[in-house]
């Protein structure tokens, strides 16, 4: 490929693209309303915020105990280690960690070292053909990727950003060959390339595209990127243009290409609002899809009412998201609404601030629900509960 088929690339790090920001807010979860027993409606914002930062703090010694001597962390059964170290592992980035110096220096070395001596195939997968991984390993390719991607753009030593840097071009490079091509019929008689990924490669799989694994491929090439490393535009112009096709009138996504039209009723809210997240992301927040993925994810997905399916997926990417809309971004987007209606950081973060420092084992420091285990949650909630912190690109407004 030539030189003008990638997107350009500038390694960035926290040193050069810091906002000025700190706090937290909650994920959706079982059980209570907006405000539990932890954190009092009237707490004044001091102690809101002292409260929620001790809670943080008690969730990321959790991890610190549960990381295993290797450095992998696990869900329930040892299931799933690849997904699970990137996250715990992205979890202590945000904390502002890194491998040279802070607090959780030492786990993410021995993060990165498990990716990069035991879960990196030949071929750059990051992950396992059977086993722990289930023979489903796209979904932690895309986590790893994102994780080592992370974690070069704040590596400082140059040995390891050398090691590093081979890693996640290797791995990029993995997730492109595995990624499931079609030619889609548009209106028009016009022919679209598209392309999403499935649990396996495209060698593997025969064919089963889903979107839940594609968003996560996306936003591990987009941290790549954003790291300096070189990725096909091709390849992400394929994969966003098959979250267009999967979208359907009523401006959700479907599950899979592959289960035929995007017709009402199909939807999936928690892929609409990974598809947002990664559409952000690529700084496209006015964009007809952007606009209609938004405001199915704003009249479709509750929060602070209760579990729903998928609950702590959902909650990551929606967070993101509108953790980027801010409290005016919505707004321009949809400039003909009421304000009183718009979709806000500030009313999400006081809605589901609360919950979350209750909903915490005050023992463990671990939050226990969902079915995939303590890390996978704490990870996720420790993610959304730092996201103001905007120490990493893939995470800032």
């Amino acid at each position: 490929m030539t030189a003008d088929q990638f997107f350009p690339a500038s390694r960035l790090s926290r040193r050069r693209f810091l906002p000025a920001a700190a706090g937290a807010l909650g994920a959706l979860g079982a059980g209570l309303g907006v405000h539990g027993a932890g954190l009092a409606a009237d707490d004044k914002p001091e102690e809101l915020k002292k409260k929620t930062e001790d809670c943080v703090d008690k969730a990321l010694e959790y991890l610190k105990r549960s990381q295993a001597a290797d450095g992998k962390w696990t869900g329930n059964n040892g299931a799933y280690p690849v997904a699970m170290t990137a996250l715990a592992g992205m979890a202590m980035l945000m904390e502002g960690s890194n491998l040279k110096e802070g607090k959780y220096s030492e786990q993410i070395a021995k993060a990165v070292d498990w990716f990069l001596t035991k879960s990196q195939q030949p071929n750059g997968l990051l992950g396992f053909n059977q086993g722990s991984d289930f023979g489903s390993y796209m979904h932690g390719h895309g986590f790893g990727t994102m994780f080592l991607a992370c974690a070069y753009g704040e590596a400082e030593d140059k040995e390891q950003q050398q090691k590093l840097e081979k890693a996640v071009k290797k791995a990029v490079e993995f997730t492109g060959k595995a990624q499931i091509n079609r030619k889609h019929s548009a209106a028009g008689g016009k022919t679209i390339d598209i392309g999403g990924w499935g649990y396996t490669s495209a060698q593997e799989n025969g064919g089963g595209d889903e979107g839940s694994i594609t968003v996560t491929q996306l936003q591990a090439l987009r941290a790549a990127r954003n790291s300096g490393i070189a990725v096909s535009k091709e390849v992400m112009d394929k994969a966003m243009a098959f979250l267009e096709v999967c979208t359907t009138p009523n401006g959700g996504l479907i599950y899979s290409y592959a289960n035929g039209q995007a017709v009402n009723g199909s939807e999936r809210p928690p892929i609409t609002a990974a598809a947002v997240a990664c559409s952000f992301s690529a700084g496209q927040y006015k964009g007809e899809y952007a606009k209609k993925w938004v405001k199915f994810c704003k009249d479709k997905i509750p929060y602070a009412k209760g579990r729903i399916a998928h609950d702590e997926y959902q909650s990551y990417y929606f967070a993101q998201f509108v953790y980027v809309l801010g409290d005016d971004r919505y707004g321009g987007m949809f400039p003909t609404e009421d304000k009183s209606t718009w979709l806000t950081w500030s009313k999400y973060k006081d809605a589901m601030y609360p919950y979350l420092v209750e909903q915490q084992d005050k023992s463990s420091g671990a939050w226990t629900s969902g079915f995939i285990g303590p890390v996978y949650t704490t990870a996720i909630n420790l993610t959304i509960l730092q996201l103001e912190k905007g120490i990493l690109p893939i995470y800032q407004r």
